[in-house]
């Protein structure tokens, strides 16, 4: 059986790719074929994420097995943890730049002769050179509390692990 992946960076462009790749095929390949599909050089560290119908991020399947209880992606075939259509993950490439995917089963199918599996099947826009930004503090969304700043400890005074009133400075002389 053949896989096949809509992975869309999460950008506010339409930049995606669908890969085709074979159902008893690793993450570790599906991996492989996403850096290829947007042109990283695999130099950087990557997890999936288990994720449900909104998106929201489940167990991590790491890179590398990290001990017997926790499998890397070498260790797990890709119809192992997905068996249908519509089931969705999320994808971390480079944790200091956070390109992060939405990926999900198109459809799941025979294979075609002719074929060479992974296949890239749609590639639809260009990858920047940098990660999209993301918006942590949830600035500009509506309705939203966010300062806007991006400083999270913007206006958090209250916490003092120590107990020290160091707004004098005293505490550090």
């Amino acid at each position: 059986m053949i896989y096949r992946f809509r992975v869309i960076l999460d950008s506010n462009d339409d930049i995606f790719r669908d890969i085709e790749i074979q159902y008893d095929a690793s993450f570790e390949d599906l991996h492989n074929s996403i850096q290829q599909a947007f042109g990283f050089d695999g130099t950087q560290m990557a997890s999936f994420y288990d994720s449900n119908d909104d998106w929201e991020q489940g167990d991590e399947l790491l890179l590398f097995a990290m001990g017997d209880d926790q499998p890397g992606m070498a260790d797990l075939a890709i119809h192992q943890k997905l068996e249908k259509k519509n089931e969705r993950m999320l994808y971390v490439y480079d944790f200091l730049s956070m390109w992060t995917f939405f990926v999900e089963v198109m459809d799941i199918y025979e294979p075609e002769s002719g074929v060479d599996y992974p296949n890239l099947a749609l590639s639809v826009g260009n990858t920047p050179d940098e990660a999209p930004d993301k918006d942590w503090d949830g600035a500009g969304e509506e309705g939203s509390s966010g300062s806007g700043s991006g400083d999270i400890f913007d206006g958090d005074d209250s916490f003092d692990q120590f107990g020290y009133d160091d707004s004098d400075g005293s505490a550090y002389y």
